[in-house]
């Protein structure tokens, strides 16, 4: 993969775009500020009714509806959920579309499944930042940035380079800008997302906090064991790979993860069930799986949401969480209890 970094931005292809950030969630938010921050102009489109408008109007944004925004950029960043893009896109976007204009992805689902599909007079790119939203901002007030990655799904004119003056603007180019292609984000950041850091993980949790409790162990140390200090270990995942981890951990839980983690985790058999889980990614089917449920009123998320917030762990870490004032949060209202 190819690496991009400031030096290599040669002319700010942004500087006459009127630049439309659809939705102000957790991506919306930093791409809207770092853009306005750095000079560009930008709008904040939201539907009319939106909890979120007065929000950006108070952190000093210019807000307008989805049509009126369409109509008058011809820069459009879509930031709003999957299941959602597609509506909004042929109603409010598509018919104000003229010819040189761009259409901007955070992620490729959309257009990769062809739920979206562009007419052949504009530009479609990606500029997607790997890390939440709050990141994207805190990192580009500090002078820094977050690794992005960047691709052209169609070229109709000046597309590379509104990639790498759209990551600059976010401060991505601090950190670096691979590129790629919307096949290789789309597939592989749903197959990371389900197999390993949301679907994987959380299993494993439940698993050995279950295990534990199941062998008669308090349920307040099977949450620590196995949830609790699980942010201890990604983080120095995150800051030196698994040689930091190592390195960090003691030699006795260092001795034993090389021992006993494949007692655990079958390799040949998890990978053959992750192989199965990127095939029905490849194929279309969970996209469409996933759509299908989001036109019938989200159900079945809505319902395993439920089942995840009932699980006994999640009433043991409310309840241990409530005294962790350190963490200075707000547990959501409906959370379960003990």
């Amino acid at each position: 993969m190819k690496l991009y970094y400031e030096k290599d931005q040669k002319e700010d292809s942004l500087y006459n775009k009127k630049i439309a950030v659809f939705g102000f969630g957790n991506q919306g938010k930093a791409h809207a500020l770092n853009l306005k921050d750095s000079g560009k102009n930008v709008r904040v489109a939201l539907r009319k009714e939106s909890k979120s408008w007065n929000l950006a109007k108070s952190q000093g944004l210019q807000v307008m509806g989805f049509e009126e925004a369409a109509k008058w950029a011809n820069f459009i960043m879509i930031l709003l959920p999957d299941q959602v893009q597609g509506a909004v896109y042929q109603k409010a976007i598509r018919p104000f579309l003229e010819k040189g204009d761009t259409l901007c992805f955070a992620h490729g689902l959309n257009i990769h499944f062809k739920e979206i599909e562009a007419p052949s007079f504009v530009n479609v790119i990606m500029v997607a930042p790997k890390s939440p939203g709050k990141l994207v901002r805190s990192t580009f007030l500090e002078g820094q940035g977050v690794p992005c990655l960047g691709a052209v799904y169609q070229n109709y004119e000046g597309s590379w380079n509104q990639v790498l003056s759209y990551a600059d603007a976010l401060g991505g180019l601090r950190a670096g800008l691979f590129q790629t292609t919307f096949k290789d984000e789309t597939e592989t950041d749903l197959f990371g997302e389900q197999s390993v850091l949301c679907g994987g993980v959380s299993e494993l949790v439940k698993c050995g906090f279950e295990t534990l409790v199941e062998s008669g162990y308090p349920k307040e140390l099977a949450y620590f064991e196995c949830l609790h200090e699980l942010k201890l270990i990604v983080d120095l995942f995150y800051e030196g790979g698994l040689t930091k981890m190592n390195e960090a951990v003691s030699e006795t839980a260092e001795y034993g993860g090389y021992t006993r983690g494949n007692k655990v985790i079958n390799k040949a058999e998890t990978k053959e069930n992750m192989k199965s889980v990127l095939r029905e990614i490849q194929s279309g089917h969970f996209t469409e799986e996933y759509f299908k449920d989001a036109r019938n009123g989200q159900k079945e998320l809505f319902k395993r949401r439920d089942e995840e917030k009932s699980h006994l762990i999640e009433g043991v870490g409310f309840a241990l969480r409530s005294n962790m004032s350190w963490m200075k949060r707000k547990e959501n209202k409906n959370e379960c209890r003990v």
